[in-house]
This record gives C-alpha cells, sequence and structure tokens, in this order.
C-alpha cells in the first residue's frame, strides 16, 4: 500500500507537519504512516573517563552510564509513542481516516530509503527537532533525505495555509518535463493554477519547452501561466513566487542544469532556510 509518510519528532512545528500530511492524504485519497525514528546516538551519554581515574572507580562510572543510556532510550520510545499518538488523534480530527504509527530505529534518511515501497509522498518539517530554534537541520539531515529518498518529498514551513497555486521550477530537461507529466497526473495538484517558471535566455528554444509543458498541463484540466526569466535562480524564483503569492514550490532533484546545481547545493539550502511556504521535491 502508498502511504503518506509524515515525519514526526518533538519540534513545535509538527502541527505544520501533520496540517500538510492530512491535506495531501485528502487530495491523494491515500492512508498516513506516522513515523518516528528514534537516533540511538542522541540518547546516549557521551563522557572522558580517560586521566587519573582508578579503573574500579571508571568500572562503577561505565556500569551507571549504561544504567543511564538505558532509561534515556526508555523515555525516548515512551515519549515517541506519545507524540504518535497525539498525531493520530489530531488527523483523525482533520478527517483522515486511515492511520498506521511506526516508530523506527537509525536514522531518518535511511528509514525512509527503506520504505520506499510504501511511500507515495514524505511531508518532512524544514526544521527538525535537533535544530530547535535555528536552521542548522535544514542543511544537515533534510539535505541528507533530499540525496537519498526517491520518493517525492513535500518540505513544510512552521505554520499552515492550504495549497491553493502551485509554480514548477522548469529548464526544459528530461528531469524536468518527467515533473511536468507528474504534475498533470497527480490528484494533489487537482484545481490548481499552476506557474511553470524557466530562468534562462530568452529564446525561441526555450519557449517552445515552456509551450510544451503548457498544452500537458492544460490537457490536464490545469489553468496554466508560463514565465522565462532572466538572473540569478535563485532570487529570481523567488521574486516570481513572491509576486505572484504562490503556495506551493515544486522542484526536480536531479538534472544537468542550473536548477540541479540549485537545488542539490549550497543555495538550496539558503533557499530552504528562507522559505516560508512548501516546497515539494519531485524525484
Amino acid at each position: 500500500m502508498s502511504y503518506v509518510i509524515s515525519c514526526i519528532d518533538g519540534a513545535s512545528r509538527n502541527t505544520a507537519v501533520s496540517d500538510y500530511s492530512a491535506w495531501a492524504a485528502k487530495q491523494l485519497a491515500a492512508p498516513v504512516m506516522l513515523l518516528h525514528v528514534l537516533d540511538e546516538l542522541k540518547s546516549k551519554a557521551t563522557t572522558e573517563l580517560s586521566g587519573n581515574i582508578g579503573l574500579g572507580t571508571r568500572e562503577h562510572l561505565l556500569e551507571q552510564l549504561a544504567g543511564l543510556d538505558a532509561q534515556r532510550a526508555k523515555v525516548a520510545l515512551e515519549h515517541g509513542h506519545v507524540m504518535l499518538q497525539l498525531a493520530e488523534d489530531k488527523l483523525h480530527k482533520l478527517g483522515v481516516t486511515e492511520v498506521v504509527q511506526r516508530q523506527r530505529h537509525g536514522e531518518l534518511a535511511e528509514n525512509l530509503r527503506a520504505l520506499e515501497g510504501d511511500v507515495r509522498l514524505a511531508v518532512l518539517g524544514l526544521h527538525g527537532e535537533a535544530s530547535a530554534n535555528t536552521l542548522q537541520q535544514v542543511g544537515s539531515q533534510l539535505e541528507t533525505v533530499i540525496r537519498t529518498v526517491h520518493r517525492p518529498l513535500l518540505l513544510t514551513p512552521d505554520t499552515y495555509s492550504e495549497p491553493r497555486s502551485a509554480m514548477l521550477a522548469f529548464d526544459g530537461s528530461k528531469t524536468t518535463q518527467k515533473g511536468v507529466e507528474m504534475l498533470a497526473q497527480s490528484p494533489l495538484f487537482k484545481g490548481m493554477p499552476i506557474h511553470v517558471v524557466m530562468v534562462d535566455a530568452d529564446t525561441a528554444n526555450n519557449w517552445d519547452k515552456l509551450k510544451w509543458a503548457e498544452q500537458v498541463l492544460q490537457a490536464a484540466g490545469h489553468e496554466v501561466i508560463v514565465a522565462l526569466r532572466a538572473g540569478d535562480v535563485e532570487s529570481t524564483l523567488h521574486q516570481y513566487q513572491t509576486e505572484h503569492n504562490i503556495d506551493l514550490m515544486v522542484m526536480g532533484a536531479f538534472g544537468h542544469s542550473r536548477i540541479r546545481q540549485f537545488l542539490v547545493g549550497s543555495t538550496t539550502m539558503a533557499m530552504l532556510k528562507e522559505s516560508r511556504t512548501p516546497t515539494l521535491v519531485l524525484r
């Protein structure tokens, strides 16, 4: 069965993750799998026992630390169960009827990769638990997920607003052509106007590629706006999104162009740190 995977941790912005997961599940008519990953490294105590401590004292301290690690692991497990149940209760209130819970050990990226066969869409907060009120997590764990997981990823901001319009960053490559076809076929975008935006030179060839995208999306029943802009990819896409008040950014993860360099490099992480709207990464 294909699920909307809702990635839950202890950060307060998981409220938005649950909301976007519910929205996606209803749009896709799909069940939700709530996933909480326990990172064992975070729950282990770290210490330095070198120096002039006697052998007996070191052994005693190691036994105490082992006991503390076991207690931390137990508390983390119980806390995870509580978070999952709270998230399930919220999803039911938001109208999602089919919800399952999963708690795993390890790292988020490796767990999502293992579940790929069951993933229709994975929903993750842009700012995870480890980052608290900072943006560090955007540049670390989330980048690993983007590079590792070969399923669509919906990266959500801290607060929820129902998406009513979408914008595809388009470069005419096979990757973004596939993105156009995915948007045309997906019920996630049903009824939405879609902007197809290319940041490149104003040439007849680029306009032909945009016209192709327009025709594919119009045939699927979408209102389509195409645009060809010059300039820096990051700032130009930001500006266009702001000008047209677009709710959802859509991008392909890999290609061989400026868009590829944008998405998988440092520019992407910088843009995600500034994002106030969800970003859908297609694979």
